[in-house]
């Protein structure tokens, strides 16, 4: 499970493992995988210092990398209360009706929300970005397409690779022109934002369109085999990252919403608006329902649903409201059955990559006796 871009980043197995979770992050990449800690939670730069902290302290020496979400383009003097305040009254009262209409406590008094979509804001994710090249990182990976060019040029010169998630082989192509390293081919399967195409058609057309730049699959992976297909396909590695979220080094805030994803099947999720504001496959739930509904407001643009929706998640969260919980999470859900450690998971990808390697070379009439 070794290629060009793995033996460049000295990692064993080709597996690029996004989680929110430093100590999953941390396991991924001790474990022969390359661990990308997603920093859009991080609104605090102490707070980002402190798991990087932790990472470091626990990660053998081995390499890692940072996921953030930054707009290409620019946007000056925008603070978050001037996005609150965009925000229409009647899509404030949906919320409040659909939380009573499930008895969804209010939190306690002073209890500030712990769930907020600030990090997509310009001044914040420069913030990350500050704290981080403090680190050795060595891949910087947007969820958002290409950062800005400054951002690219000072990744360049602190040697660290810059990676760009593509839901098309037009997209791609923009990323590869702003000079970015590696291209994530994510594919509708995929958990969080994502387009339409599948990753059976998108993979191919992203690696034809940016050649000769690194391709990595994304998408509905969660087995050896199909990281041999992505191989086929002519990827480079797999992003990985609904798979680590029922892993024991997780930290998902609720026992029930850790047994929705054990028990949960492939056709369980939905993309749905009612997150963030864009298209992200997520569980199907109440809540996903509500806002998909014709008859309610709809989902505002990106950011102004996250922030309207970040004291509600916190509350559905907090009180483990059942009908209404739930997480971006891929089609690959429905292999998740079963709590494991991140070793356990790798262990069980190389055993598959083998079996199906094995399997072509049969029918290829290559096989290991001859």
């Amino acid at each position: 499970m070794q290629t060009e871009l793995s033996r460049k980043l000295g990692v064993e197995y080709a597996v690029f493992g996004f989680t929110p979770f430093p100590a999953v992050a941390a396991a991924i990449s001790r474990a022969g995988g390359f661990g990308v800690l997603g920093a859009v939670r991080y609104t605090a730069p102490d707070d980002l210092k402190r798991d990087l902290d932790w990472i470091e302290a626990h990660v053998d020496g081995k390499p890692y990398g940072l996921d953030v979400v930054m707009p290409a383009k620019k946007v000056e003097g925008v603070t978050e209360a001037d996005v609150e305040a965009m925000i229409p009254e009647g899509h404030r009262q949906f919320v409040k009706d659909t939380l009573a209409k499930f008895g969804v406590p209010e939190l306690a008094e002073g209890e500030a929300s712990g769930w907020r979509i600030t990090g997509w804001m310009e001044q914040v994710a420069r913030t990350q970005l500050d704290v981080a090249f403090d680190y050795p990182i060595r891949l910087l990976a947007n969820a958002l397409g290409s950062p800005p060019a400054d951002v690219i040029d000072r990744a360049h010169e602190q040697d660290v690779l810059v990676a760009a998630l593509a839901g098309s082989a037009r997209h791609a192509r923009k990323h590869a022109d702003a000079g970015i390293d590696i291209v994530v081919a994510q594919g509708y399967e995929a958990g969080g934002h994502t387009g339409e195409i599948a990753s059976m058609v998108l993979t191919p057309e992203v690696v034809d369109a940016v050649a000769p730049l690194p391709v990595l699959a994304a998408g509905g992976i969660g087995s050896g085999q199909q990281i041999a297909a992505a191989f086929a396909l002519g990827a480079q590695g797999v992003w990985l990252g609904s798979l680590w979220l029922t892993t024991t080094e997780a930290e998902l805030p609720s026992p029930r919403l850790i047994e929705k994803l054990l028990a949960a099947g492939s056709g369980d999720t939905v993309r749905s608006r009612a997150l963030t504001g864009k298209p992200a496959r997520q569980l199907r739930t109440e809540w996903t329902d509500a806002w998909d509904d014709p008859r309610g407001p709809g989902a505002l643009p990106m950011p102004l649903q996250g922030l309207l929706v970040a004291d509600a998640v916190s509350r559905i969260q907090k009180y483990e409201v059942e009908p209404l919980l739930g997480t971006p999470v891929g089609q690959i859900v429905g292999r998740m059955t079963s709590e494991r450690s991140v070793q356990a998971v790798f262990d069980d990808l190389t055993r598959g990559f083998e079996q199906a390697v094995e399997r072509v070379n049969r029918i290829a009439g290559r096989s290991e006796e001859q």
